[in-house]
């Protein structure tokens, strides 16, 4: 239209001055990867980076960060910036600046100034109290960036002038080796300085007002999903780095290097050879491996699931197709929450003096398996009740309306609808139980090192009999290895090395890895089998 005029609650044009809150919250966002990197040791703190010591750099960014925050604030208060602020900055704000120029002023007197701890604890109630009455009683682009932004600014000077540099060592004073060293307390108060920084960047971004408090829980909620990103990144990429040179030695590939196989008859040989999956422990193996914990591992996952999904899915049904909610189905709510949240050592003392018993009273795979089981049992009753009820009722009414049966009705529409969450359910619970340690500890655990030779077969162990229960297998009765046992072994017992393993240090390591992989091998069939139910539910 011609005569139409832009209107600003439409649209907000870029100023210099948004561009400098954009910048700050970009540099927000750098400085909070460079203390992720350096508290993760990714980033050392004590080397310089193009001739400048990385804690001055960071200093320098924190003081230009600080600055700008500042700036922004002053500039609103003074009508240099167009913005909408409230008239305080909240009592969430306040209370966070509060506490952070508390531990600040309180650190600071207590340790650089001498005062001692009542000396610290009275400096960090003064500065507090007063960072708190500025974000509360002035306006809120003076009280969202005037204290937060000082925190920065201070924190930055502090590293530029050397205060608080890469040697420096807090003594706690608890016990003769409990401190806090430059490379912990540099990047955590990095860390911290950034986010608030970040946020109050953000509010003045977005205007302050409704909008600002808006873009500011984005910026935190963003650099929140960012550090939780990064750390699975770094833990994966640090096992992945410290396992491979032990899980690739002495892996070969070409025809015919690898062990040979029978599968329905015909028998062939691999082209790839990887000595550490594919060996057992023996004294004539040039290269030891774990395959016996890997088959160990993925039959107790096999058992657990096969045991737990039938039943608590059968059991979620009843209590929410059938039984009337009632105390009977509230108590069993509060029992399956009660047993999801239990120790696993608890579920591992229950087998231990439950199941063994009654299987030889010697540790087995089964009881492992029904151990595990009992665990996975809670979640996915838990699961499955909530995605049924998920449900909506229309599907059941409009099922009953053409005749179909009750039963015909859960299991044609209920079940269906609902498999995609009793599947994330089932993922849930099987990335607890393949790690745990403390159940196959007491009632499987068969060993350390284990032959290659005794891998258990399940499949290959079922035979008929002509007395009940009419079958029979030993593999399933018998004691063997799994990678979370192996692993505690390894490692914090320190058992099984010896002249048995070249490099022990890679051999741990390598096993952590492989651990690593077949626990998120389930979650990606989880994942996938998920995946396949929703869009099968999208089809229909």
């Amino acid at each position: 239209m011609a005569g139409a005029t832009r209107s600003k609650l439409v649209e907000r044009e870029t100023t210099g001055t948004d561009a400098v809150a954009a910048g700050a919250v970009a540099l927000s966002a750098i400085l909070f990867v460079i203390s992720l990197a350096a508290l993760f040791e990714r980033v050392t703190i004590s080397e310089p980076v193009a001739g400048v010591p990385m804690v001055t750099l960071i200093g320098g960014l924190l003081v230009l960060l600080g600055g700008a925050v500042i700036a922004f604030g002053v500039g609103s208060r003074l009508g240099y910036v167009e913005t909408q602020p409230s008239s305080d900055a909240g009592l969430i704000a306040a209370t966070v600046a509060g506490i952070a120029w508390f531990t600040v002023a309180g650190g600071a007197a207590s340790q650089t100034l001498g005062l001692g701890t009542v000396g610290g604890i009275v400096g960090g109630v003064v500065v507090g109290a007063a960072a708190f009455a500025v974000a509360v009683l002035t306006r809120e682009d003076i009280g969202s960036t005037v204290p937060i932004g000082s925190l920065s600014l201070l924190t930055g000077l502090v590293f530029i002038a050397d205060v608080v540099g890469p040697t420096w060592i807090w003594d706690l004073g608890w016990q003769q080796t409990a401190s806090l060293t430059a490379e912990f307390v540099i990047p955590v108060a990095t860390l911290f300085s950034t986010l608030f920084a970040g946020w109050a960047a953000a509010k003045a971004y977005g205007g302050f007002g409704a909008r600002g408090r808006r873009m500011g829980a984005y910026t935190l909620i963003y650099l929140n999903a960012l550090s939780i990103v990064a750390f699975l990144f770094i833990l994966v990429a640090f096992v992945v780095v410290q396992g491979v040179p032990g899980l690739m030695t002495g892996v070969q590939f070409g025809a015919g290097v690898g062990p040979e196989t029978t599968l329905f008859g015909f028998t062939f040989t691999w082209p790839l050879y990887v000595p550490f999956v594919m060996n057992g422990v023996a004294l004539l193996n040039d290269f030891q491996g774990v395959l016996p914990a890997i088959v160990g591992t993925i039959w107790l996952v096999i058992g657990a699931v096969l045991f737990a999904v039938p039943l608590g899915l059968g059991a979620a049904v009843f209590l929410t197709e059938y039984a009337e909610r009632g105390r009977f189905t509230q108590a069993v709510e509060v029992a399956t929450n009660g047993l999801w949240s239990t120790p696993s050592i608890v579920f591992g003392l229950f087998g231990f003096a439950f199941l063994v018993p009654r299987f030889g009273n010697q540790k087995s795979l089964l009881s492992g398996m029904l151990t595990l089981g009992f665990m996975l049992l809670p979640l996915v009753v838990i699961t499955s009740r909530e995605a049924m009820i998920a449900v909506p009722d229309e599907y059941r009414d409009a099922s009953v309306a053409l005749g179909v049966s009750k039963w015909e009705t859960i299991r044609s529409v209920v079940l269906p609808a609902a498999l995609p969450g009793v599947v994330t359910g089932v993922i849930l619970g099987v990335g607890r139980i393949a790690g745990e340690t403390a159940p196959i500890l007491l009632t499987m655990a068969g060993g350390t090192f284990v032959p290659g030779s005794q891998t258990v077969d399940v499949i290959g162990g079922f035979e008929f009999t002509s007395t009940p229960p009419f079958v029979a297998n030993e593999a399933l009765l018998t004691a063997t290895s799994a990678l979370p046992y192996q692993l505690f072994a390894l490692i914090t017992a320190g058992v099984g090395l010896g002249d048995n393993v070249a490099d022990p240090q890679g051999f741990r390591w390598a096993t952590a890895l492989v651990l690593l992989v077949v626990v998120l091998s389930f979650y990606a069939i989880g994942i996938a089998t998920r995946y396949y139910f929703r869009s099968k539910l999208r089809h229909e």
